[in-house]
C-alpha cells in the first residue's frame, strides 16, 4: 500500500516518513507495511506516530467501535481534559497521518502467520476480502462493557451511568448518586463513589456482599437499600431514579455501576494468544512491552489491560512501538550479517589507523 503522499521533504506537516534507509525492505519485499495496527483508539493512535517517527511505513486499520464513544468528553487527559472523543481521535490521526502512516477504516477478520521463521511477517484480512502483508501486527482494539441485565442502564450508559469515578466523578460531585451492585467490586465503588457526595444510595440488587461491610458504609453516611432493582426511571433522556421490584422508586440523578470488562480479543485468541480471565473479566496476556505469546504480535491498552484510562493506553501504545521497531532493527541486523558472512570480499585493504606516512 502506497502512501498518498508523493512529495516527501523533511517538514512532518509535509508528509516526512521514510527519509531513513529502510534496512530489511529487501528480506520482505512484499510486504505492505513494516507494521500493521488493528485499531485506531488511544493506544493505536500512539503506537503508530511512535513508529512513523521511526521511519516505519505504517498502516492502522479500525473499525470506528471506541468504548469511549457514548461519553461526551474525555477527561483526565492531560492538555485534552474535557474534549469530545471524536475529537481527540480526529487530532491524534491528523498527527499520525502527517509523518506518511496510513489510516483506513475497516474489519481485520484473520491474521495469518505466513513467514518462513517464525514471527517473520502475516497476512491480514479485512472483511472487505482486502488483504494485507506485514512485517509486526499490533492489536489494540480494547474492550467491551457488559452492563447488567437492567432497563435503562444501556440507555443511558455514558451520560447518567458510568462506571469511573475518575473519569465522571467530578462532574457529578455533589449531587444524588446511586451505586447498583453488579459484581465483585461494587462494595469497593460504593466506598469510593461516597468521596464525590455525601447523597450515596448503594443498591444491594440482592447481593449479600455488602453485609461484610455494612458498618463502613453507614459509617460515612450512605443508606443501604435492599431488594433487587427493576429498571432505571427515565424522563425527557434523563436519569430521575431507580426503580425496585417492589415498586419503590428511589430518586437519583446518576448512577454508577460496575460492569464486566470483555478484552475485543477474539482476533487474538485465534491466533492463539493466551488470555486470562478474573471476576472482572478477560485480557490478553502480554509482557510489559506489549509482546503476546505469538511471535511478531503485540497487544495494547485495554485489550491487554483492563483498568487502563485514555492515556495510559497511548502510552502503553508508545512502549510497546518501542518493542516493536526494536524487534526490527534486531531482524534487520542479523538478516545483514548473514549477508555479509555469504558474500565474499574483494581486495581487502588492511589499514592501520595513526601510522606514520
Amino acid at each position: 500500500m502506497a502512501s498518498s503522499a508523493a512529495q516527501r521533504t523533511n517538514e512532518p506537516g509535509n508528509g516526512l516518513r521514510n527519509d531513513f534507509d529502510m534496512a530489511g525492505r529487501e528480506n520482505n519485499p512484499g510486504t505492505d507495511c513494516d507494521v500493521a495496527i488493528v485499531g485506531g483508539g488511544a493506544a493505536g493512535l500512539g503506537a503508530a506516530l511512535t513508529l512513523a517517527r521511526a521511519g516505519r511505513r505504517v498502516v492502522v486499520i479500525d473499525a470506528g467501535k471506541p468504548r469511549n464513544r457514548f461519553a461526551s468528553h474525555v477527561q483526565g487527559y492531560l492538555t485534552r481534559d474535557g474534549m469530545p472523543p471524536s475529537e481527540l481521535l480526529a487530532i491524534g490521526r491528523q498527527e499520525v497521518e502527517r509523518y506518511g502512516a496510513i489510516i483506513r477504516e475497516g474489519e481485520v477478520v484473520e491474521v495469518v502467520a505466513a513467514g518462513k521463521r517464525e514471527g517473520e511477517w502475516f497476512v491480514l484480512a479485512l472483511a472487505d476480502g482486502t488483504r494485507l502483508t506485514a512485517r509486526r501486527v499490533m492489536v489494540t482494539t480494547g474492550l467491551r462493557d457488559e452492563l447488567p441485565e437492567i432497563e435503562g442502564i444501556a440507555e443511558l450508559w455514558g451520560k447518567d451511568v458510568h462506571h469511573c469515578p475518575y473519569c465522571h466523578g467530578y462532574e457529578v460531585r455533589n449531587q444524588s448518586l446511586g451505586v447498583i451492585a453488579s459484581g465483585p467490586m461494587s462494595v469497593h465503588l460504593g466506598l469510593l463513589i461516597r468521596h464525590w457526595s455525601e447523597n450515596l444510595v448503594y443498591f444491594a440488587n440482592e447481593t449479600k456482599q455488602v453485609d461484610a461491610d455494612r458498618e463502613k458504609m453507614e459509617a460515612r453516611g450512605t443508606r443501604i437499600v435492599l431488594g433487587k432493582v427493576r429498571r432505571l426511571v427515565i424522563a425527557d433522556n434523563r436519569l430521575t431514579g431507580v426503580e425496585l421490584e417492589d415498586g419503590t422508586v428511589v430518586a437519583r440523578t446518576a448512577l454508577f455501576v460496575g460492569p464486566r470488562f470483555v478484552a475485543e480479543d477474539s482476533l487474538l485468541a485465534r491466533m492463539g494468544a493466551e488470555t486470562q480471565t478474573s471476576e472482572l473479566g478477560t485480557w490478553v496476556l502480554t509482557d510489559r512491552m506489549g509482546s503476546t505469546t505469538v511471535p511478531g504480535v503485540w497487544a495494547a491498552g485495554n485489550v491487554a489491560d483492563l483498568g487502563l484510562q485514555v492515556i495510559n493506553a497511548a502510552g502503553a501504545g508508545v512502549m510497546a512501538a518501542a518493542a516493536i521497531n526494536g524487534n526490527l532493527i534486531e531482524e534487520d541486523t542479523r538478516d545483514a550479517v548473514v549477508a555479509a558472512a555469504s558474500t565474499p570480499t574483494r581486495n581487502p585493504t588492511a589499514v592501520t589507523i595513526g601510522a606514520a606516512g
